[in-house]
């Protein structure tokens, strides 16, 4: 599954542009003649680093975005929300690698953090998804705490300033009381809402789903990035799921880009995961809505990116 041959063979259903090289165009040669209008002051930056391992590549996102204490502060409490939702092994993608959960923690911790949080809303039993995800184990090595997401009682109502179909919702209280939000999912297919990315991986941090599912779910994960906005959003590009999500059946569904992206913008950096999934930058409902609502910018040639490939 090297070879663009490998990947059309698969079956992959994906725009005819899509090559594995360059990853629908992201790390493209004309992509980079394209970047110098983008690199303006106020222009939201975006890391996109591939070919290394997941920790080297995330020490080196972290860097260019200014390194850890650019966003937190000694004494401040951090939550980090990776994508649990699966009973299943790393191996399969379908959740949020270890190895990233765990750098970000000891990262975090490094920079001054009192505490460092992690959860997620599963999908699956809660504490097979903890454990067979390879999270739990991470946690607990890197000296963050596990926290549960599948109670009620965990989760407190707030209003939505500006949603169009939501207005209120029910957000885990560690979302709402930590200093520090640190979005942190895994990239793949879903096929409700085509892509899961860091958009669609805050649907984690509420307690009922199934009203997104009920009310335009497009317009429900929208609605709820006006209400929160992750401080750093870090998507794990390694092995996306390219079909089959969001659980996946086997590592078929996978190909291997070993790619990793960083951002404070929710919006870029979602719309360049559209284009590793073989899509138009905007062509997920969720990203065009995010960005027409002002959340954060989905046209890429307006965005520094910085495009680094560590091996020769």
């Amino acid at each position: 599954m090297n070879t663009r041959r490998d990947f059309l063979k698969k079956g992959f259903a994906v725009g005819a542009a899509f090559s594995l090289a360059d990853l629908g165009g992201l790390f493209s040669t004309a992509a980079r003649a394209d970047d110098a209008p983008a690199a303006k002051a106020g222009a939201p930056k975006l890391v996109a680093i591939r070919d290394g391992d997941r920790t080297v590549m995330l020490d080196r996102a972290i860097n260019e975005l200014g390194g850890m204490s650019a966003f937190v502060r000694p004494g401040q409490t951090v939550v980090i929300k990776p994508n649990i939702g699966w009973d299943v092994v790393p191996e399969r993608s379908a959740n949020t690698h270890p190895d990233i959960v765990r750098r970000l923690i000891e990262l975090c911790l490094a920079a001054g953090a009192s505490s460092v949080s992690v959860f997620d809303h599963t999908c699956d039993a809660w504490e097979r998804a903890y454990d067979h995800s390879g999270i739990a184990q991470a946690v607990k090595d890197a000296g963050g705490k596990m926290v549960p997401g599948h109670d009620e009682s965990y989760y407190r109502e707030v209003e939505v300033p500006g949603g169009e179909k939501l207005k209120t919702v029910r957000v885990h209280s560690l979302i709402l009381d930590s200093d520090v939000f640190i979005n942190a999912p895994v990239l793949k297919h879903h096929g409700g809402a085509t892509m899961t990315a860091c958009m669609k991986n805050l649907m984690g941090a509420i307690w009922d789903r199934g009203f997104f599912h009920r009310n335009n779910l497009h317009q429900c994960i929208t609605d709820f990035v006006r209400f929160k906005r992750p401080a750093l959003n870090v998507l794990d590009a390694y092995a996306p799921m390219m079909r089959n999500g969001p659980r996946g059946k086997s590592a078929e569904d996978l190909i291997h880009t070993r790619t990793l992206l960083a951002s404070t913008d929710i919006v870029a950096i979602d719309a360049a995961a559209s284009k590793i999934l073989g899509h138009a930058e905007t062509g997920i409902e969720h990203v065009r809505l995010g960005a027409a609502a002002g959340l954060g910018v989905g046209e890429l040639s307006k965005v520094d990116i910085q495009r680094i490939k560590l091996a020769a």
